[in-house]
């Protein structure tokens, strides 16, 4: 099954590229005008998780 990938709420996103900043494996990007994780990429490090002011991203199991 593998580690949880980080999941981003469209709806809470307020679009600060907070997430993209960090994430070291630049496994963020804009799609429209919120952030969207790639699942490809993602190392469940969860930097992205700890750096969102509203709680915009999670990932199960984090």
């Amino acid at each position: 099954m593998g580690k949880p990938k980080a999941n981003v709420d469209k709806k809470k996103c307020l679009a600060c590229g907070g997430c993209i900043s960090v994430c070291p494996q630049d496994a963020i990007s804009w799609i429209g005008n919120k952030a969207e994780v790639n699942p490809e990429k993602c190392i469940s490090c969860a930097i992205c998780i700890r750096t969102c002011p509203i709680g915009a991203i999670s990932g199960e199991g984090y």
